[in-house]
């Protein structure tokens, strides 16, 4: 099949999971014979004379990255205005690849590119597939009360409608995404994310290293690697260290990422004194996160919201203990007392009683890793993930355009 990508991310402009998982479900396709075009964008910030529009193959995907244009817009400041601008960009970049080309199916992966993904789609009288990866209502624990919110969730709303397809990263986010946009869940397809079949192994010695600079005399070592954003719920897990201390004197907890909330957990440990027993370190190489991945006792997935949880999988390769809410789709990602230990997103008691089963029983911890990692190349496997995606598109078909209004905005909270 000729396949016409929609992405705003797509490496090496990546901000989160979602252009890890474009990229590999691409490059999947193509091995797989497909013909893939993915439409992309520049880094924020830049314009057509320092980045121009880019058209080149790589890993078998021919990548068409738009410039942006001259327009004084700033992803953080002036979302729609800039989400509106890069549409237009691709738009246009899309409308001169259909000269040439007819894709048999366009998929869109999240609101931001849903213009562009729509009218394209219809320029070519395609179908239309789209990926949700998250829900602004989800992220805001089912709260749209400010204008942005409501303004993202009506595209997101748009998009789950006019989708000819709808696939989501877990059966939690189909249930979301049923619920918010009102949506039969029979036509929403569940495709988990997936992990590369690397080597995620490091040298001992790195290892060594990184349990001598983080952990004092072989003290207890928790880890947590993710964005440092609210619904990430790392300050349930800072919340939670001054009990896992009471009974496991001297551990402490690496915190590894950037986020906009870097400053309240650093604030937060300091009013809780545990902040000189937490390390945060910002953002690890591979090599550094792995090393520190090995070296530690258990992972901490305090997630509020997480539509999936590629952390959980990559932790698993590693071989790492996992503790992890039960929050969306880690719930699914991580079994309790099979393949890791869970507890409810929130619950601080919960987090700390978890960490406690982990250190009290290593062996346990172990055999539970090691469950975790055997499943990683049966259920989470990119090829399988690509092969899944193939499907929906095969199936899709150009439904009946029907004429939406605009969606009604929850007063309350979304999710009841």
């Amino acid at each position: 099949m000729r396949v016409l990508m929609l992405s705003w991310e797509y490496p090496p402009v990546v901000v989160g999971g979602l252009g890890r998982h474009v990229h590999a479900v691409a490059r999947h396709l193509a091995a797989q014979g497909h013909d893939v075009v993915v439409l992309c964008r520049h880094e924020a910030g830049t314009d057509a004379l320092t980045h121009p529009t880019e058209d080149g193959r790589h890993d078998g995907v021919r990548v068409i990255r738009v410039a942006e244009d001259p327009t004084h817009l700033v992803f953080e400041k002036d979302l729609v205005a800039w989400t509106l601008a890069m549409g237009h960009a691709m738009i246009r970049a899309g409308l001169a690849l259909l000269g040439g080309w007819h894709p048999d199916v366009v998929h869109a992966h999240d609101w931001l590119v849903t213009h562009p993904a729509v009218a394209l789609a219809e320029q070519a009288g395609a179908p239309l597939v789209a990926t949700v990866h998250a829900t602004e209502a989800g992220r805001h624990s089912g709260w749209l009360s400010q204008p942005l919110n409501q303004q993202v969730h009506s595209v997101e709303w748009w998009l789950a409608n006019r989708a000819d397809a709808v696939i989501t990263c877990s059966s939690a986010m189909r249930a979301e995404v049923a619920h918010l946009f009102e949506v039969d869940p029979a036509g929403i397809t569940v495709i988990h994310n997936g992990i590369e079949p690397r080597d995620w192994r490091v040298p001992p010695r790195a290892v060594r290293a990184a349990r001598a600079a983080y952990s004092v005399e072989g003290a207890p070592l928790l880890l947590f690697f993710g964005r440092l954003e609210w619904e990430k719920g790392v300050h349930d897990l800072i919340a939670a260290l001054p009990r896992i201390r009471a009974s496991h004197p001297g551990t402490r907890l690496v915190v590894a990422g950037k986020g906009s909330q870097s400053g309240a957990l650093l604030e937060l440990s300091r009013k809780l004194r545990v902040r000189r027993a937490v390390d945060f370190v910002g953002h690890l190489s591979d090599t550094e996160l792995v090393a520190t991945l090995s070296a530690a006792d258990a992972v901490v997935l305090p997630s509020r919201y997480e539509p999936f949880g590629i952390v959980a999988l990559e932790a698993a390769a590693v071989g790492a203990p996992l503790v992890a809410s039960t929050a969306g789709g880690l719930g699914e990602v991580v079994v309790e007392g099979e393949t890791g230990v869970s507890f409810a997103a929130g619950d601080v008691e919960g987090i700390a009683a978890g960490v406690r089963r982990v250190l009290d029983d290593p062996g346990g911890a172990r055999r539970r890793a090691r469950a975790a990692k055997a499943r990683l190349p049966v259920d989470f496997s990119w090829e399988l993930i690509a092969t899944q995606t193939a499907g929906v598109y095969a199936s899709a078909v150009v439904g009946e355009r029907v004429l939406l209004g605009r969606p009604k905005i929850a007063t309350g909270n979304a999710f009841g």
